[in-house]
């Protein structure tokens, strides 16, 4: 599964967000707030998951998670209905009004591992690092065993994203929206946190 989080900005821009639901819904689908480095318009979304910590209304949450789907419905697949859910904690994060948490399961995710697989294979062919292993017990027909079991899953997604039709990519956005929006939102001084400096 795939982790993101919005919103992802310092204490010092926190000033200048709206501090939405919409915002948040918006920016849990950006590849920019994702926790890995895959960009979500490269596949397509089995499931998608916001969890949503703050006051917020849940039938707004719900509505804009399910408008998201409807808008691009071809960058989720057709053969698992209802695929999006919602959970809502009233507590905020500390130092937000409100955070979302986005877990979702992507055939974006192929390249991840495709690239994981490349540079396990390059290594393996230089038997880099393997003496480490084979010194603990570990054979080097469990590394061969390894890399078949990984391009197993690669060839699981694959097969699943080229089952629909080819339009579109994955479950959203592509870069931030413009966050320095001044004059919208009175600046509120918030408490600095340990990462800002």
């Amino acid at each position: 599964l795939i982790p993101g989080f919005a919103p992802l900005v310092t204490c010092k821009q926190q000033q200048f967000s709206k501090g939405t639901v919409s915002e948040l819904v918006q920016q849990i689908f950006y590849s920019n707030n994702l926790l890995c480095a895959i960009d979500l318009r490269k596949g397509k979304l089995l499931t998608a998951a916001g969890i949503f910590r703050g006051r917020m209304s849940p039938r707004e949450v719900d509505q804009l998670m399910t408008g998201v789907r409807n808008k691009n419905i071809n960058n989720f697949v057709d053969w698992i209905p209802n695929n999006i859910k919602t959970a809502i904690c009233d507590i905020p994060p500390r130092g937000l009004k409100m955070s979302a948490t986005f877990i979702g399961n992507t055939t974006a995710i192929q390249t991840l591992f495709q690239r994981l697989l490349d540079a396990s294979m390059s290594m393996l062919r230089r038997k880099a690092h393997l003496h480490w292993y084979t010194g603990e017990g570990m054979e080097e027909q469990e590394f061969q065993d390894a890399q078949q079991e990984l391009q197993a899953i690669i060839d699981d997604y694959r097969s699943s994203a080229e089952g629909e039709d080819s339009g579109g990519g994955g479950g959203g956005g592509g870069g931030r929206s413009g966050s320095a929006e001044s004059g919208e939102e009175e600046a509120t001084p918030e408490a600095h946190c340990q990462y800002c400096t």
